[in-house]
């Protein structure tokens, strides 16, 4: 049943006429956002206010017919409800309205109790940008918007046309009183369960009358100045931009936003509706591309999506969109928005970037680091890598190199030493007086349990524990490092480089209990009844696979990775005579040339591809082979061989494929070539295994046929809402850089689960890089600087040693191999999209983008703003007419040039 009271209260707010074709409908969310919490008797009071001219309730009383008693208790709910604002003036209570937006709206979400309580409050605010937002498309001049766009006041610093009114600080420091409050759009998403994950607590300043307001009303607590200016450094430091309600005269506002795209609903004016100069600043972005390296900091933080990354050597196929079409000057419907902004934003221009920070898995920003290590700013290096990566250290030692493998440089003479180069920069985090430790963020405070302290486990716990959440780390063995610790061996990673990677998370204060197999000694349900609120499980493939053939039960036949775990542990690995290890990839390599440093008399490997197809990288079979390890390629086994209950040898049978026409693995064999080989000890590395325990028993997570547990590709959330999973238990065995990136996934999802509210994938950057086509490539002129080395292993030594015997780069070849590197990425602006806030500036460290003034436009009272509009309707109208005869124009000009 509609309250007809009340919708004539709705039309009152809004200036409308009842009954007129622009009045409000019972339908509309100017009546709905009213209708839950508005009597009849608050709305005959609220009738009687007026726009932005105080009345005491002695003056209203008359006016409605009710007692001043009465009339001031209503006065005081529609106040309460966020109808109305209230302020003491001369020592009386007086009241008034104010627009819908910024405004009446803003303040009923931030009623706490009235919002969870009629979720449709929340619902009627989002719904009204929605609604209303593209009546405004092309309407309204730049710096004349309802709200507005205030640079972060560090990016104009220096402009020599700089206005006050475009200052964050000018507005602190010229009002007396504050509040803060949770911001209102991101709790109506929070309330509708569409949150980002950017969380709203204390997040939004109130000034002068407002801040009186949301004190007296609860809406918002009181602070000094100085907390002010702290929030708005927090906020700039999480990557959000501020606006002001623009509608109180030129440079005066009475709150300061601080805003994310993904939820706030006048940004969507931008994102969605693509109606820009509705809230932009007077500043767009500019990149100077000769300092620019594509480090993609600027990018993340963009909200707008008005950056990408580009190339800057093939500039004959980078497709940058060409904005003909605008609000100002064309009719601006549906086809023109982007409705689905909230979860189709885009990394890269389709065109594609520099293929190094494209093919890491965890797309790491090489070229910006390799850039600050060449000015020696390797603090800042470090930094910058760990932003992704928190094992540099490590994955500079072990790391299969996807990123040089493809690196531009390869296409000149070779490709730069990136790991290397990384390798050099972490080394100050193995010393404890000057290693970076990254500053907290926040202190959510819930508990969140880890159940495995390998790579992915151990990075998930990082970014976690970073963002001020209580992490514990469960591990079943004795030793945490996982794989890193237990299945690499130390003349590849030494345990120490982990330990000093691992402290810094204890520094974090990241938990850590070894020794502790949950799903035996606890389980998850005696977890969650501890208080833990989410789960991630990356206990990795730590088990061997069996080959299935005659005798392989028999002693002598040892599992590779357990071979590696004993010896990694310390335990008599009981190697002696001849070994033969079966199989061709990196963990094989890994086994034998163990064995031989075990006491092993001769090790030779088996394996069933060619040399060509093995899948261990080259070096590591280079290196082998200097240690005068045997590779016998293209045999598989077909028995082992035993007396006495022990292995005497093993037969072997001639692989002559072993993938298929679709390239599956289905070796074939010719049975009748076989030989037999003389073996004391058979180590077994045909692919690793993941051995689940009872972690699962009684949860709704399900398993692949291949024993990987199913998750979402994107959230890595299972069956179980509350448990996760990521790393080879995940993905299948895979390379610590692949499960170091989904540990940051997972971190970032859970972050998102433990609030209520918050949605798993809206907002979410996906992470989606394309490498430019370098078929283009125009490599004619570049220097010959050759590729710097650190001097190779001699085999006959490092053989006989458990160190890593492996040099780093010196400072001198850091610098030179620095140099060579081509800087083929590029950040790319699109100045219409782009809307002045000033984050990018903050995040690069290059003095690589700026914020230019292009605009000279101020604000102006709302109730100045009608003829204003209406001069520009009329103005855009021929603007529409005069570019639709350009644009035919112009397809004449093409079509006849074709």
């Amino acid at each position: 049943m509609v309250k007809q009271k009340v919708l004539d209260l709705a039309n009152h707010i809004g200036m409308k006429k009842p009954g007129s074709k622009s009045a409000y409908k019972p339908t509309d969310p100017e009546y709905m956002i009213l209708e839950p919490v508005v009597t009849d008797e608050m709305a005959e009071v609220g009738l009687c206010l007026e726009f932005r001219k105080p009345k005491s309730a002695e003056e209203v009383a008359p006016l409605c017919g009710k007692s001043i008693e009465e009339t001031e208790k209503l006065l005081w709910e529609l106040a309460m409800a966020g109808v109305c604002f209230v302020n003491k003036i001369d020592g009386v209570d007086k009241y008034w309205l104010d627009t819908w937006v910024p405004g009446v709206m803003e303040m009923m979400v931030n009623n706490k109790e009235n919002v969870r309580k009629y979720p449709q409050i929340a619902e009627a605010f989002e719904a009204y940008g929605r609604i209303r937002g593209p009546m405004t498309a092309g309407n309204f001049p730049v710096g004349k918007g309802l709200m507005r766009v205030i640079p972060i006041e560090t990016a104009i610093d220096g402009e020599t046309r700089r206005a006050s009114y475009e200052e964050i600080s000018k507005y602190l420091n010229e009002h007396e009183i504050f509040s803060v409050s949770d911001c209102s759009c991101r709790t109506s998403r929070e309330i509708m369960g569409e949150g980002c994950g950017h969380l709203k607590e204390d997040m939004c300043i109130q000034l002068g009358h407002a801040a009186e307001y949301y004190i007296r009303t609860g809406r918002g607590r009181q602070i000094t100045r100085e907390e002010a200016f702290e929030i708005i450094r927090k906020a700039e430091e999480n990557g959000l931009m501020h606006q002001i309600p623009n509608v109180d005269g030129p440079g005066k506002t009475h709150a300061i936003c601080n805003c994310c795209s993904c939820s706030c609903f006048s940004l969507r004016t931008a994102t969605m509706f693509l109606n820009n100069d509705m809230i932009r600043s007077n500043y767009v972005s500019r990149v100077n591309p000769e300092k620019c390296v594509a480090c993609g900091q600027c990018v993340q933080v963009c909200p707008t999506n008005a950056l990408k990354l580009g190339q800057k050597l093939c500039g004959e196929i980078q497709v940058i969109e060409e904005r003909i079409d605008l609000p100002s000057n064309s009719e601006w419907g549906p086809d023109k928005w982007n409705p689905d902004y909230r979860t189709n934003r885009k990394h890269v221009l389709d065109s594609g970037t520099s293929p190094c920070i494209t093919k890491c898995p965890a797309h790491i920003p090489v070229q910006g680091y390799i850039k600050l290590a060449s000015q020696g700013r390797y603090t800042e290096a470090l930094e910058l890598i760990k932003k992704e990566n928190p094992f540099p250290a490590v994955c500079g030692r072990i790391c299969p190199r996807p990123c040089e493998s493809a690196c531009t440089r390869g296409n000149v003479d070779e490709p730069i030493a990136i790991d290397d180069i990384k390798k050099f920069i972490a080394e100050q985090d193995l010393n404890a007086d000057i290693r970076y430790i990254p500053k907290k963020r926040h202190d959510y405070g819930k508990k969140i349990a880890i159940i495995g302290s390998g790579p992915s486990g151990l990075s998930c716990a990082y970014y976690l524990a970073i963002d001020g959440y209580k992490v514990t780390v469960f591990e079943k063995q004795e030793v945490l490092g996982g794989m890193l610790t237990l299945g690499i061996p130390s003349y590849r990673l030494e345990k120490d480089v982990i330990n000093a990677e691992i402290d810094i998370l204890r520094e974090l204060g990241v938990e850590f209990k070894t020794g502790v197999e949950v799903g035996k000694d606890i389980t998850l349900d005696e977890l969650r009844k501890e208080g833990y609120e989410a789960f991630y499980l990356a206990i990795g493939a730590q088990a061997g696979r069996k080959l299935g053939v005659e005798g392989e039960d028999i002693e002598g036949v040892i599992s590779g990775v357990d071979f590696l775990r004993n010896v990694n542990l310390g335990k008599d690995p009981d190697i002696e005579g001849d070994v033969v290890v079966i199989g061709g990839g990196n963990v094989a390599i890994d086994v034998a040339r163990t064995a031989t440093r075990a006491g092993a008399a001769s090790v030779q490997m088996y394996c069933l591809e060619s040399r060509e197809e093995m899948p261990a990288l080259e070096e590591e079979i280079e290196e082998a082979i200097s240690e005068d390890i045997v590779i016998n390629n293209g045999w598989g086994p077909k028995r082992i061989l035993t007396e006495n209950n022990k292995v005497v040898g093993i037969e072997l049978k001639r692989c002559i494929s072993v993938f298929d026409g679709n390239g599956r693995f289905n070796p074939k064999y010719d049975e009748n070539d076989t030989i037999v080989v003389k073996a004391d000890r058979i180590l077994l590395s045909i692919g690793q295994r993941i051995d689940w325990g009872k972690l699962l028993e009684g949860s709704k997570a399900e398993l692949n046929p291949n024993n990987t547990i199913k998750v979402d590709p994107i959230t890595l959330q299972t069956g179980e809402p509350d448990i996760f999973a990521g790393g080879d238990a995940a993905t299948g065995p895979k390379f610590a850089i692949d499960a170091i990136a989904l540990g940051k996934e997972a971190a970032i999802s859970i972050h998102r689960f433990v609030h209520p509210g918050q949605d798993l994938i809206i907002g979410r950057d996906r992470r989606e890089f394309k490498a430019f086509d370098k078929e283009y490539l125009d490599l004619e002129g570049y220097d010959r600087i050759p590729r710097q080395r650190t001097k190779p292993v001699d085999g006959s030594k490092a053989k006989q040693s458990f160190r890593d015997l492996r040099p780093t780069l010196t400072e001198e070849q850091v610098r030179k191999e620095t140099e060579r590197c081509l800087s083929c990425g590029v950040t790319v602006v699109d100045e219409y999209m782009c809307i002045g806030c000033g984050q990018c500036t903050t995040k690069c460290k290059f003095d690589a983008i700026s914020l230019v003034r292009k605009y000279d436009e101020a604000n102006v009272s709302f109730e100045e703003l009608k003829p204003i509009i209406v001069k520009n309707v009329v103005k855009r109208k021929g603007r529409i007419v005069a570019h639709k005869v350009k644009k035919v124009i112009r397809g004449k000009k093409k079509a006849s040039v074709k």
